[in-house]
C-alpha cells in the first residue's frame, strides 16, 4: 500500500509539473500580442466576408509593384486583400495572400491557365461567396471573359519599370502560354525581356482592376452577369477557343441535362 501511495504521489507530482510547463507555455505564447494559439484556435469566418469598396487607382498600383517580387496570381489577390486589411482588418490580415505565389506563369510555369485570374478568383469568392447564386464565379467568370477577349495591357503606371510603348495583344484564351506566346510574336520580344515582365505586371494591374469594378458593382447591386457558364453552354467544361488547342479534334458539344435548358 506504502509503495502504491508513493507511486501515486509522484505521478501526481509529474503531473502538476507538466500543468505548469504547460501553462507557463501558453502564457509564453500568448505575451507580448503574439497570436500563434489563438490563429490555431480561431473559429473559421464564413463566406461571404466582409467588403468595402475599393479605390480602383490603388487597387492597379499595388497590383503593377507586387507583381515584381510576387508575380501575377499573388499580385492580383494582393491588389484587393491588402486595401482590405487596412478598412476591415480581420479575417483580411491573417489571410496569406503571400503564399499564392505559386499561380505565376500558368501555376509554377506550366502554361495553363493565367495567374492573374487564379489572383481574382481568389479574391471575388471570398468576398461575394459561392453562395446559392454562385455570385464569385460569375465574377470570376466575367474577368475571364475580360481577359481573354481585351488587347490588353491597358493599365499605365505612374513609374513604370520600362520606357516605350508596350505593345497590346489579344489572348482569346485564359491560358498562360497562349496568351503570352502571342504577345511576344506580335511585340517580338523574348520571354526574359523586360518588356515581357513589364506586359505582365500591366496585365496584372488590368486584371486586377477589373475585378475591383465587378466587386465595387456587386457591392452597389449593380452586378450583371453577361456570359454563361462554358459547361452551361458547351456541355462539358472548356475555354470559349477550343481552335488555340484541338485544331480539327474539337469536342462534339453535348447539352444534355443542361439545368439552363
Amino acid at each position: 500500500m506504502e509503495d502504491g501511495k508513493l507511486l501515486d504521489e509522484k505521478l501526481s507530482r509529474r503531473g502538476l509539473i507538466k500543468g505548469a510547463v504547460c501553462t507557463a507555455g501558453v502564457a509564453a505564447l500568448t505575451m507580448g500580442g503574439l497570436s500563434l494559439l489563438s490563429k490555431a484556435e480561431a473559429k473559421e469566418t464564413p463566406l461571404p466576408w466582409p467588403y468595402k469598396k475599393l479605390d480602383i487607382e490603388e487597387v492597379g498600383a499595388i497590383a503593377y509593384e507586387k507583381w515584381y517580387g510576387s508575380f501575377c496570381c499573388a499580385a492580383v489577390a494582393s491588389a484587393i486583400i491588402l486595401p482590405l486589411r487596412k478598412m476591415i482588418g480581420e479575417p483580411y490580415t491573417s489571410f496569406p495572400v503571400e503564399s499564392f505565389v505559386w499561380g505565376h506563369g500558368g501555376v509554377v510555369g506550366w502554361g495553363t491557365m493565367c495567374g492573374t485570374m487564379l489572383g481574382a478568383a481568389v479574391a471575388a469568392n471570398l468576398i461575394a461567396g459561392p453562395g446559392v447564386n454562385k455570385t464569385g464565379e460569375r465574377i470570376t467568370n466575367e474577368v475571364i471573359h475580360y481577359y481573354s477577349e481585351t488587347e490588353l495591357p491597358l493599365y499605365k503606371p505612374k513609374n513604370p519599370k520600362t520606357t516605350g510603348e508596350i505593345v497590346k495583344s489579344k489572348s482569346d484564351s485564359p491560358l498562360c502560354h497562349i496568351s503570352v506566346g502571342k504577345w511576344m510574336k506580335k511585340a517580338d520580344r523574348g520571354f526574359w525581356s523586360p518588356e515581357r515582365k513589364d506586359r505582365c505586371a500591366r496585365l496584372s494591374a488590368d486584371v486586377a482592376v477589373r475585378t475591383a469594378q465587378l466587386l465595387n458593382e456587386w457591392a452597389d447591386g449593380k452586378f450583371k452577369p453577361t456570359h454563361d457558364l462554358p459547361a452551361l453552354v458547351y456541355g462539358i467544361t472548356a475555354q470559349h477557343n477550343c481552335t488555340e488547342c484541338h485544331g480539327a479534334k474539337v469536342p462534339e458539344i453535348n447539352t444534355k441535362g443542361n439545368p439552363a435548358k
